[in-house]
């Protein structure tokens, strides 16, 4: 049909089985219906939409085991979003990620050895993050970062003089 409208409703009422012809469709919110109703181990035909409210909808649905072709997507909420759901075991593959907002996901989640390797990060907010959760043997080095806020928590934490 002509009418996204129509297309729209389809999606929203048609058999879950019936779902596939309509990952193509030229309507985002079309697709965005199909990505809310497919079976999570169906989504990965939408990971790579070109719309990224569409991968959105599929980071948030999908089996996180299986999210890591979006590690590298295009769109920082995407990347956001994944950085929420990925294995905390894997979470090391986005610890560069050229967005501070992505990175600052990976620091509140990331296990103790991925986050010794964030120390050094140009963002002060992952570092002050890192200090508030990591081990102690971990964040020696920022109880002298460059930082005021990140040096304090470090500092407090250890159990040094501000």
């Amino acid at each position: 049909d002509p009418d996204e409208v129509v297309r729209r409703v389809l999606a929203y009422r048609l058999p879950v089985e019936s779902l596939e012809r309509l990952i193509g469709d030229p309507d985002r919110e079309v697709r965005i219906t199909v990505a809310d109703r497919l079976p999570p181990e169906r989504l990965e035909a939408l990971a790579a939409d070109p719309d990224y409210l569409v991968r959105q909808y599929v980071a948030r649905r999908m089996p996180a085991g299986r999210m890591f072709r979006m590690i590298r997507d295009p769109d920082r909420e995407v990347r956001r979003t994944v950085a929420e759901r990925l294995p905390t075991e894997s979470l090391g593959l986005m610890r560069n990620d050229p967005e501070p907002e992505v990175r600052l996901c990976v620091a509140e989640r990331v296990e103790p050895a991925d986050g010794a390797a964030m120390l050094a990060d140009t963002d002060w907010r992952v570092r002050l993050r890192l200090a508030e959760r990591l081990p102690l043997d971990v964040i020696a080095p920022l109880a002298e970062d460059e930082d005021d806020d990140v040096r304090a928590v470090a500092r407090q934490r250890l159990g040094r003089e501000p």
